[in-house]
């Protein structure tokens, strides 16, 4: 072979040079700018001194002193710029590349123009010297710009990059860049492969050589092939491409005919066709290629769709989703075939193609029942018989569910997004159909009666013919009907079948759960037996088998609920029945009476936790949605009469039995609690609150640890509540014997709290809002204020009053309106009484001589600090005293609960004590100023109302009372009690 290129006809050398562009070249005009061009060509003999491209030439004018004129090349010029763009190509030819050299020069063009036309262009003072410049030379002298100089054999076979302008003098050595591109090439070589084919055939059967090697190397080594060449194929492509001068549209053609051919037989990404589509359709004209050619890429085109829709019929086995790209290869290829038909080459060249959707869509059509045939085929039965035909029959079923499954999660999101087919709604419309087919000749094969296996083996079918109906789209949103949407009435002969296999099997569920059952709690959190969870057990089955069922047709679905309902309330009763003989038989002449009573909370709890499972019926068998479905066909109550009458009477012999059984653990109680609650409440006051209470606590707290161990919570909260009334009683009774001391109150008050959280029992027991009732908060209240100390009741007075004034709305009364502020930088509390409004009249006279006492209350808080009072006005109900008081205080006891300033408003009596109109009530811990560093701007306008203390008594003034030996608590209710006297000789009458 070697021999035979030898004997050919010498090439041709040739230097394809593209002139692109140039930058930063010098401005050589009196406007600042150039007007370049560039003469190039190949000089053959002589070397580049310094034996190195680029190396400087200090020659001007190199190409047009050293190259003949015929093998010179000029580009265009290119008018006023720094920045010319030629982008021109040219074929130079030149015999020994090792002496041979390329040579540029760049020039300014000069044309013969007047002083004026370059006195007009003329824009600094460099313009005025090249005119003076221009004025020595010869008239239309062009420029000298740069040059470059090359050798040949330092090319590679691509060269494009930026080169420098080379000057010849020192005086600019920066004259910019040219960017230029070399390929060296050749011509007029006649191989026997180019004068009997095309050059683009031969490019195409290279590549295909290439391409085949890559994939059989990958393929030997375990490894797909990603598409890519090797750098060795690239370059021998890249060299036949460039020396043929095959343009960029050949080499696409080229590589979409061997690759699209290459793909029907070797394995390798459908990807790698998108780059040639790409290229094709960005290049295509029509006319550029020659019938033949036309021919081969409409084949092309005609054959890989075909190839193509092959693949998609048989995307199941094709692209397993065992594989974990299966995905992505399909989508790729589904990509490839859209790109391919929206080519204009396809588009003229196979014209008569119909759409891809339309073709895809009959392709999978087509595929679709090709699976389900072959899957048919697998599970065809190798004996014949009903319960085997039945199995086969079922897992084909399973089957099409499986690949249901598959189309909805994977692959129809595959081509929806690429060609908008819904391919899970078509498998599923043709798969429904041959599914149906078959289960309607099965279930006529079976006839009646249906015997138990065969029962069993149809109701699996029947499930699983339900789970495919609920894949497909609900009725609202098709326009068919389908094969499925009636397959229920095929199982009618097998519902009595279902029903009696699901009594008697939970019935004998029932009996084999309390026959092994020993009546011992299942742990701490779970207080009923072994019997009552295999109970809830049973149930939860009968209502999933029955959720399972879901009947469509309404009147055949009520009969098969009622027939749930009666034979889960028969079983609940049978069970009661048989857990009581269970735990006389077990309890049986044991002495102890402990055992017996365990015995019987385990019972109590097995009925209570029967009691919530059959509670639980109406939700789980979906009552409230079948009443919806049966109302306008059955007659007024007969839905009452039947399901929530055998509910109702299910349930309140269930109570019944649990009534019975709580009633009787109460009675173990009561005598021992009732005897403690005696001894508590006749404890003496030398006796501390945590002895005294010491035996009930123990008491309840054994025996409600039992319970609460042995019982159930709803039972056991019951008898809590009776347990917590019945002390609260006592503890009351206590409380009221007790009032005069602080101190037996304290005591009591502790037994309270020890109590409250041994009957909450930390969540256990009973919840707040069951312990905090009203007696409780009473009673709380009361030991409370009868613990407090004396000061503390008088803030507490104080804090009452306050609020009774804010929730006074009405001025019956009359008002005062007053100003205050704190400052505290003085440590003063500013006050100014503006006025009273709206006073009684108390004289003979008909009016009243009112003034104002105010006071720092409670004293104890202020004890420095003597009341003030204002000028005394005559016969006015509407005074204007305009005064201001000042009191030196800390801040610290104007802020705390209860302080104020009292505003004792009183008619001066002359003969007698003063009477009162009424008393306002100033909270100091409201003043602007207090709570805050800065001093107040101007203080707000207050009107206080003024009130009456109560005529009945306070209960703060009674427990004061009540306390003999503190002076300072019975110098307040003396107080107290003068201005309550005061107020009741003067109190409202109805009409005043």
């Amino acid at each position: 072979m070697l021999q035979r290129v030898r004997e050919l006809e010498r090439p041709v050398f040739c230097l394809k040079a593209t002139v692109k562009q140039a930058k930063g070249i010098l401005g050589k005009d009196v406007s600042g700018f150039s007007d370049p061009y560039c003469l190039l060509g190949i000089e053959q003999g002589v070397g580049v001194p310094g034996g190195s491209p680029g190396s400087r030439r200090r020659q001007k004018a190199v190409v047009r002193h050293t190259i003949p004129e015929e093998q010179t090349h000029r580009t265009q010029v290119v008018n006023q710029t720094l920045n010319p763009v030629w982008d021109e190509t040219f074929i130079l030819e030149f015999e020994d590349i090792t002496n041979a050299s390329f040579r540029l020069d760049m020039w300014d063009l000069d044309t013969v123009e007047s002083v004026r036309q370059k006195l007009g262009e003329l824009t600094d003072l460099h313009g005025l010297r090249r005119i003076f410049k221009e004025a020595r030379k010869d008239k239309g002298q062009d420029d000298f710009l740069g040059n470059v100089v090359l050798r040949l054999q330092d090319l590679h076979c691509r060269e494009d990059q930026w080169y420098p302008l080379e000057p010849c003098t020192e005086t600019y050595p920066d004259r910019g860049q040219c960017h230029l591109q070399f390929q060296l090439i050749h011509k007029r070589r006649a191989t026997a492969a180019s004068r009997s084919q095309p050059s683009y055939t031969v490019h195409r059967h290279l590549l295909q050589q290439l391409v085949s090697h890559e994939v059989t190397q990958h393929q030997a080594g375990s490894t797909s092939w990603d598409g890519s060449l090797s750098p060795q194929a690239t370059t021998i492509l890249f060299l036949h491409a460039t020396q043929k001068d095959l343009s960029d549209f050949h080499q696409s053609m080229a590589q979409w005919l061997a690759y699209s051919r290459l793909y029907q037989s070797l394995e390798f990404p459908s990807s790698c066709l998108l780059h040639p589509i790409t290229s094709m359709e960005y290049q295509w004209i029509q006319g550029r290629l020659k019938a033949e050619q036309l021919e081969e890429l409409a084949t092309s085109f005609t054959s890989l769709l075909a190839y193509g829709l092959s693949l998609i019929r048989r995307f199941r086995s094709v692209f397993p989703l065992s594989v974990s790209d299966s995905p992505s290869r399909l989508q790729s290829l589904l990509r490839v075939l859209v790109q391919m038909c929206k080519m204009k080459a396809f588009g003229e060249l196979c014209s008569d193609s119909a759409p891809l959707p339309q073709l895809v869509m009959e392709a999978l059509r087509t595929g679709t029942v090709e699976w389900f045939h072959l899957k048919q085929q697998h599970h065809q039965p190798m004996v014949q018989g009903m319960l085997v035909a039945g199995k086969a029959l079922l897992n084909l079923v399973q089957d099409v569910m499986g690949d249901l499954h598959q189309c909805q999660r994977t692959w129809n999101k595959i081509f929806q997004n690429v060609l908008k087919i819904d391919l899970f709604s078509m498998a599923f419309l043709e798969l429904q159909w041959l599914v149906a087919k078959r289960a309607q000749d099965h279930t006529s094969a079976v006839g009646s009666p249906v015997s138990p296996e065969m029962g069993e083996s149809l109701f699996q079918l029947y499930i699983s013919l339900k789970e495919l109906c609920r894949l497909g789209p609900v009725p609202l949103d098709r326009d068919r009907v389908l094969a499925l949407d009636s397959f229920h009435r095929w199982f009618q002969p097998a519902i009595p079948s279902w029903l009696q296999k699901t009594y008697s099997v939970a019935l004998e569920r029932v009996q084999r759960a309390v026959q092994m059952d020993k009546l011992v709690p299942l742990g701490e959190l779970t207080k009923h037996s072994t019997s009552a969870v295999d109970l809830s057990t049973c149930f939860a089955q009968i209502s999933h088998t029955a959720r399972q069922l879901d009947w469509p047709d309404p009147e055949e679905a009520f009969m098969i609920t009622v027939k749930f309902v009666e034979d889960t309330c028969r079983l609940a009763l049978v069970y009661c029945s048989l857990i009581k003989a269970r735990a006389r038989e077990l309890s049986a002449g044991q002495k102890d009476q402990g055992q017996a009573a365990n015995m019987l909370c385990v019972v109590v709890n097995d009925m209570e936790q029967l009691r919530l499972v059959i509670g639980k019926l109406p939700a789980q068998l979906a009552w409230e949605a079948l009443e919806q479905r049966v109302g306008a066909l059955l007659e007024h109550g007969q839905l009452q009469n039947t399901l929530h009458a055998q509910l109702q009477g299910a349930l309140a012999g269930l109570g019944h039995e649990i009534c019975t059984g709580v009633r009787t653990l109460a009675e173990q109680l009561e005598v021992g609690i009732a005897k403690h609650i005696q001894r508590l409440v006749g404890v003496k006051e030398s006796v501390l609150p945590e002895d005294a209470i010491l035996p009930l606590m123990k008491f309840l707290e054994v025996e409600l640890c039992y319970m609460n161990t042995n019982l159930v919570q709803e039972n056991f909260n019951s008898l809590l509540t009776l347990l917590w009334t019945h002390t609260l009683t006592v503890l009351a009774e206590a409380s009221a014997s007790q009032r005069s001391s602080s101190l037996a109150s304290s005591r009591l008050k502790v037994a309270l709290q020890n109590l409250e959280i041994c009957f909450h029992a930390e969540g256990c027991g009973l919840p707040p809002e069951a312990l905090h009732t009203a007696t409780f908060q009473a009673l709380q209240r009361d030991l409370e204020l009868q613990a407090a100390s004396s000061r503390e009741l008088i803030q507490k007075y104080f804090c009452s009053r306050i609020q009774q004034q804010v929730e006074t709305t009405s001025e019956e009364l009359g008002a005062v309106t007053v100003k205050a502020s704190y400052r505290a930088s003085e440590q003063k509390l500013h006050v100014e009484l503006l006025s009273a409004s709206g006073l009684r009249p108390l004289d003979s006279n008909g009016s009243s001589d009112p003034f104002v006492q105010l006071t720092l209350e409670p004293r104890h808080e202020f004890p420095e600090l003597a009341p003030r009072e204002t000028q005394k006005h005559k016969k006015d109900l509407h005074p204007l005293f305009d005064e201001t008081f000042e009191f030196l205080v800390p801040a610290e006891p104007c802020q705390k609960d209860g302080s104020c300033l009292l505003l004792t408003v009183l008619d001066h009596d002359t003969l007698g004590a003063d009477d009162l109109e009424g008393e306002a009530f100033l909270p100091l811990r409201g003043v602007p100023g207090l709570t805050s560093s800065e001093e107040p701007s101007e203080a707000p306008q207050m009107r206080l109302p003024l009130t009456y203390p109560a005529p009945n008594g306070d209960p703060i003034l009674q427990l004061l009372e009540s306390r003999k030996g503190d002076r300072e608590a019975q110098a307040f209710v003396r107080l107290r009690r003068q201005r309550a006297k005061q107020a009741s000789q003067h109190a409202l009458r109805p009409g005043q």
